[in-house]
């Protein structure tokens, strides 16, 4: 076979098969029948023990097998969905131009994919050899002895990429809508704490946050978006995850109850997030008098640590509900991670909408 065959064989055959691992979660077969929760698992004398107290005992630790399994299937068929548009894409212009299939990734690529130079040879060796501490550590051999190796293994990599445009031109061409949903187990998350938008919003977002976190602060302006856009739809409640390497955040939480006994919460929730790297406890009381809290109460209630237990009690129903670090929300009880952009919130909320038989907003500028 071309040598310049091989690395184009072996790309189609990647993208038609995708990756996979069938010892993993995702290519076991699970029992299609529902579990009883009330089946006695253990007895001894008059005691039973039930499955669902057992689950309840490793709750978190089954919301996050679930999790982890749901995302492993989700991979699993969306390569494997690639690989079937790709197959079938392939034989079409076969049939459409009289040609093999490695012959119409041969005429795609060789020619138009320029050899690896010498310059980038040399530059991918020194970045090699950087992170292998210096040239003659073990484990990265001269120059001279793998320079041939790396051309190779550059060359093929720019052939994969020149294959995977040419497969996204068919895509393009051929008008291919992708829309496998990534599944999303609903968990139950008590709606409870600060809030925005109407109570009786068809979709509530529950957000997990943390006041010293970088990736919250970046967020919100997406949530604020996501409000604008969704007016009468959406509802977002604010709930405490103090992560336990943030030395500032378990206060700033308490802070922001403070405040919102005092009808605040959302005034001092943009100071400390503005000011993020300034939340030791004079500083909160600063950022309290500025939105115009009774200084005094505020005072009394962080320095005596009134909102401690509350704080506490958000971050473990976080914790019970899978959250392992923030931002964390549940849109409906389905969970997002992450600063995410206002694109994937507006995908599960009209998955939300359309699932209730209620039509999506059109998206709000801004962002």
């Amino acid at each position: 076979m071309n040598r310049l065959l091989v690395p184009l064989a072996a790309v189609l055959l990647a993208v038609a098969t995708g990756c996979s691992n069938t010892s993993t979660a995702a290519g076991t077969t699970r029992a299609a029948a529902a579990e009883d929760a009330d089946t006695v698992v253990a007895t001894f004398g008059d005691r039973k023990i039930t499955l669902a107290e057992l689950d309840e005992t490793i709750k978190r630790d089954l919301v996050l097998l679930e999790r982890k399994y749901q995302d492993e299937k989700y991979g699993l068929r969306e390569s494997s969905l690639e690989g079937l548009v790709v197959k079938e894409l392939m034989e079409a212009e076969a049939k459409k131009r009289g040609m093999s299939e490695e012959d119409i990734l041969k005429a795609e690529v060789e020619g138009k994919v320029p050899p690896a130079t010498e310059e980038e040879i040399r530059a991918f060796y020194d970045a090699e050899s950087a992170k292998a501490g210096g040239a003659g550590q073990p484990g990265l051999p001269p120059f001279e002895m793998i320079q041939d190796r790396i051309r190779e293994y550059l060359q093929a990599e720019k052939q994969q990429k020149a294959i995977m445009a040419f497969f996204d031109r068919l895509k393009k061409d051929a008008g291919v809508v992708m829309t496998l949903a990534r599944p999303a187990p609903t968990v139950e998350v008590a709606a409870t704490g600060p809030s925005k938008g109407p109570a009786d919003a068809p979709v509530t977002i529950v957000a997990f946050s943390d006041f010293q976190c970088p990736f919250c602060s970046r967020v919100n302006p997406t949530l604020t978006q996501v409000l604008d856009t969704y007016e009468d739809q959406v509802r977002l409640v604010f709930r405490d995850f103090p992560l336990p390497f943030h030395d500032k955040a378990q206060k700033a939480a308490e802070a922001g109850h403070c405040a919102a006994e005092q009808g605040k919460f959302w005034e001092m929730h943009d100071q400390m997030f503005a000011n993020q790297r300034a939340l030791d406890v004079p500083a909160l009381k600063g950022y309290a008098k500025e939105v115009g809290v009774d200084e005094a109460k505020f005072d009394e209630c962080l320095d005596g640590g009134k909102m401690a237990e509350l704080v506490k009690k958000n971050m473990a129903d976080g914790q019970d509900a899978g959250v392992t670090g923030t931002p964390a929300f549940f849109i409906n009880g389905k969970m997002l991670s992450g600063a995410l952009p206002f694109e994937e919130f507006k995908r599960a909320i009209d998955a939300e909408l359309v699932r209730l038989g209620k039509a999506p907003a059109e998206a709000a500028a801004g962002g």
